[in-house]
């Protein structure tokens, strides 16, 4: 029998030990290996290896919640071996689009500036685009804790969801970011309801994303959870995807990255969502670090005018903003000024917000106020911008109120505590009250009968 492709292979060493790998080339007899945890200390005379004549599965069980894998899945928290109920495909099954269900449930993360202005549904995929030394895991362990459904119809929260579970996959991270995960959802009661894969620094990263998202489908399509998968970090898969391409002598893309990384990247983005006849649901949180934010762009020009920004446009968060439903966007500028979380909400985009708000599903004035934050705030960067040019003397009326509602609003409604969890009609109650520093008449974004009901100050 001949190898074939994307066959898995087990090694045993000579001192016993075993390894796996999946078959990516054959050449009439011969066949290239992918050892996936690497080929250091192979023997290459003394190796025995078997060709199993399977793709790789992965054991999944409901039993897998509370528990702690490594990036192979296997169990590193002391506990017994799970017993599976089933084996799975680690690429899944490609879901038929006909048979998706249309995200239209908002989830509250009780974050100000994600619920009002970059709302999240169920079912969605949305990174969060970050860089080295910002808080984007702090973010991530916020949501994990806060995140509640609001229920349509009804102006409530829904936190005490039974069938609510969290799949976490972190690649690539050093021993204090899985610490921090852990303990974290050790201390907040919530480990129970995670299955929390930690693949370090030093462990192979390629598969862990597939195993993860694999036991997300089984909870969510099998045991109708619903599902909240974080992976981070993406960059760290990438990097080890060019690794893998470079090793095969591939004809390489932009900046060294693999030509296929978009399909690649799309395996494992598009397994989110909602499917017919399922009540489960998968949401997705990839974390990316962009790289290159130490230089700034302009040159000759000083630090304030152009401070340094993280290269959005290199190949990972390039493709992965195409493939995914917006992204949030984390800033060193807001962190530096010690503006917890660093939502830039200029960037931050969210594809499928228009659908899970408005009346019957959060508050009827929800997109409005949106969008009217969206124009007082970017108008307020280019005042910003100007009276570092001309001097404050030179601003007009209008001009000082829109520096004023900058300031109060990067002070009141982006920044809150790590713990703090605002509900999203508190979120709406502070927009409101910013809004407020403006007369009627600027407020142009915002419909009369809107502006009437919420506009005055005992409104509610």
């Amino acid at each position: 029998q001949f190898a074939q492709y994307a066959e898995i292979v087990n090694f045993t060493l000579p001192n016993g030990t075993t390894r796996s790998g999946q078959v990516l080339e054959v050449m009439g007899a011969k066949a290239i290996v992918q050892v996936f945890e690497g080929t250091s200390g192979i023997d290459a005379k003394a190796t025995t290896c078997e060709f199993t004549g399977d793709i790789l599965r992965t054991p999944v069980s409901e039993d897998m919640l509370g528990r702690v894998f490594n990036g192979s899945a296997k169990p590193i928290d002391s506990g017994p071996p799970v017993m599976a109920e089933d084996f799975l495909d680690i690429n899944g099954q490609p879901i038929n689009p006909h048979g998706r269900i249309y995200p239209e449930e908002m989830i509250q993360t009780g974050i100000s500036p994600i619920d009002v202005m970059n709302s999240i549904a169920r079912g969605q995929k949305i990174p969060i685009f970050s860089a080295a030394g910002l808080p984007h895991n702090e973010i991530a362990a916020q949501i994990c804790r806060q995140a509640g459904l609001v229920k349509k119809s009804k102006d409530v929260v829904d936190f005490h969801e039974d069938n609510f579970a969290i799949v976490f996959a972190a690649m690539g991270v050093n021993m204090e970011t899985a610490r921090f995960f852990k303990s974290d959802f050790e201390q907040n009661g919530s480990m129970e309801n995670v299955c929390l894969f930690l693949n370090l620094a030093n462990d192979p990263t390629i598969i862990t994303p597939r195993l993860a998202l694999t036991t997300a489908e089984f909870l969510a399509y099998q045991c109708e959870k619903h599902v909240l998968v974080i992976l981070t970090d993406m960059s760290s898969y990438a990097e080890a995807l060019r690794e893998v391409s470079a090793a095969r002598e591939e004809v390489p893309g932009r900046r060294g990255f693999p030509g296929y990384m978009y399909t690649d990247l799309a395996t494992i983005y598009e397994r989110a969502g909602r499917v017919e006849g399922r009540n489960g649901s998968i949401t997705q949180i990839p974390i990316l670090t962009m790289p290159n934010d130490a230089a700034s762009p302009c040159f000759g020009v000083s630090q304030p005018l152009c401070p340094p920004t993280p290269d959005i446009t290199h190949p990972i968060p390039d493709l992965t903003g195409f493939i995914t439903e917006g992204q949030i966007y984390v800033d060193r500028q807001l962190h530096n000024r010690q503006i917890y979380p660093p939502i830039n909400v200029l960037p931050s985009l969210s594809r499928l917000m228009k659908s899970a708000i408005g009346e019957g599903m959060t508050r009827k004035d929800h997109g409005d106020v949106s969008n009217q934050l969206y124009a007082c705030y970017a108008i307020g960067k280019d005042v910003q911008a100007m009276k570092a040019v001309v001097g404050e003397e030179a601003l007009s009326a209008d001009d000082l109120l829109y520096l004023e509602f900058l300031h109060k609003f990067e002070k009141n409604f982006i920044s809150q505590g790590p713990y703090e969890n605002r509900s999203i009609f508190e979120s709406l109650d502070i927009g409101w009250q910013l809004l407020r520093i403006f007369p009627k008449q600027l407020l142009k974004r915002i419909p009369e009968s809107v502006l009437a009901e919420f506009y005055p100050r005992e409104a509610k």
